[in-house]
């Protein structure tokens, strides 16, 4: 009679928790339920992105337009914020001056104008512009194995594309950037005059893309001009080497690094109600490169975070923890932004317990990739089914994103939204990168999508992760 009595209790308990557990289940599915249709229908995301967009523009750190960014995103976040603040930052300033201009010369002195961008931070051209050969190389090992013989006095042409078979577009980016983040800097250690670098780009066409490059430690007076070369031009260019090894190509740039301008992080956030000493923060970076608008890259994520701001304001939702807004100032070319705020945060010993952010388009959501412990994603996939619903499947244990990596810590959850990137770098730092690029529904779906993980993260908290 025990016994039984001992395997009646044991069934009981299993069933009160089953029960308790659907009954969680269906009011997690109801308030993310409102949460879609909030934003599917009275979001303010799409209008606060077409101001930045259209009546702002890009937002090269340092600017006037990056200030007015300040400004307007700042006044918007205090109606929908407890409270909103700046952090000043320093950011180095660079200006890209008039349009760039270039052109092959064949060897009969014909010549083909084609399409270039410099690279952020780089220096200008001399006032008659760089005249030189060219050696195509497809990688920085390939640099050092021609060497001074072979580079010195010539331009270097960088021409390795994005690898088409990568179905993860962002691996593609990462498996060639380096030639243009790094290319100058090692070309110089061969005697180039210049380089020119293949966009970082898997479709053809006729727009370059810029993105930061660095000089690394060297000294002023070694610095040499950099450029990307659309990715048409740059099949033009290869094509034209193969039948006309003596040709030379010209080209001219006016940019200018101007040293370092004052600068702000604007951060908002609702206190929470119950553990406001646990905070999660949202964000995306408010510069952007110059060419377009910055409407992908990353005014998507800066009105995504806002929004889900507005979501909780306007569904009268109460967080038990602090949600806080941060929108970065200088992910493009320092992430000078993302710093400041880490160290604030170390220095003031607050506790971020998760760090979602939005830096890689306004194009429908996916899902997210999870900086986390294995007992953290052990969490998460007990939520995947509640996004089912709305197609949302990727949960993935991975990177996060460069502005709330400094935020990495033993319990800290760091998150990047992922949207379907197979037409991101359609756009990415190029100047088709604007408003009429950007799908209003996407846009509002990826902000839902955030504001219902945060929520979840909100009303449950962080497993803690157990440390050896």
């Amino acid at each position: 009679m025990k016994n039984r009595f001992l395997i009646l209790l044991v069934l009981l308990s299993f069933a009160f928790a089953k029960a308790q557990l659907q009954q969680s289940t269906a009011s997690d599915s109801l308030m993310m339920r409102s949460i879609y249709d909030h934003n599917l229908t009275q979001s303010k995301s799409y209008a606060w992105l077409d101001h930045l967009s259209n009546k702002i523009g890009g937002r090269l750190s340092g600017s006037v337009q990056a200030q007015l960014a300040v400004d307007y995103t700042l006044a918007e976040l205090k109606k929908v914020a407890d409270s909103a603040w700046l952090q000043p930052v320093q950011v180095p300033k660079w200006t890209r001056g008039t349009p760039e201009y270039a052109y092959i010369e064949l060897s009969d002195k014909s010549t083909i104008n084609v399409n270039i961008s410099a690279l952020g931070g780089s220096v200008a051209t001399p006032d008659a512009g760089v005249r030189a050969k060219v050696i195509e190389v497809h990688s920085l090992k390939e640099l050092e194995s021609l060497g001074k013989q072979k580079i010195k006095g010539n331009i270097v042409f960088y021409n390795r594309p994005m690898e088409p078979k990568k179905i993860q577009t962002f691996e593609a980016y990462g498996g060639c950037v380096d030639q243009r983040y790094s290319g100058a800097r090692e070309a110089v250690k061969y005697g180039a005059v210049a380089v020119i670098v293949r966009s970082m780009n898997l479709r053809m066409d006729d727009l370059p893309h810029t993105g930061a490059m660095s000089y690394g430690d060297l000294p002023l007076e070694d610095y040499i001009p950099a450029a990307a070369i659309s990715t048409n031009d740059a099949e033009k260019l290869h094509s034209s080497l193969k039948s006309d090894a003596g040709l030379n190509f010209f080209f001219h740039q006016s940019c200018e690094n101007l040293g370092e301008a004052t600068s702000y992080n604007v951060i908002a956030q609702i206190k929470g109600s119950t553990y406001p000493d646990e905070i999660i923060v949202v964000g995306g970076h408010l510069d952007s490169w110059d060419l377009g608008d910055g409407s992908h890259d990353d005014g998507a994520g800066v009105v995504q975070s806002m929004q889900v701001l507005e979501s909780f304001k306007r569904l009268d939702y109460k967080p038990k923890r602090t949600i806080r807004v941060v929108l970065f100032m200088n992910e493009e070319n320092g992430l000078r932004g993302a710093r400041a705020y880490a160290a604030a945060v170390k220095e003031d010993k607050e506790n971020h317990i998760v760090a979602l952010e939005s830096d890689a388009g306004g194009f429908s959501p996916r899902g997210f990739s999870f900086d986390a412990s294995e007992q953290q994603m052990n969490q998460v996939d007990n939520w995947r089914q509640l996004f089912k619903p709305y197609l949302i499947h990727f949960f993935e244990k991975g990177g996060s994103g460069a502005d709330v990596g400094p935020l990495k810590g033993n319990n800290t959850v760091l998150i990047g939204l992922r949207p379907d990137s197979q037409r991101y770098f359609d756009h990415h730092h190029a100047a088709n990168d604007i408003f009429d690029a950007v799908n209003k529904r996407e846009l509002e779906l990826g902000a839902a999508t955030m504001t219902s993980l945060l929520y979840l993260y909100d009303k449950y908290g962080v497993i803690i992760q157990k440390l050896d």
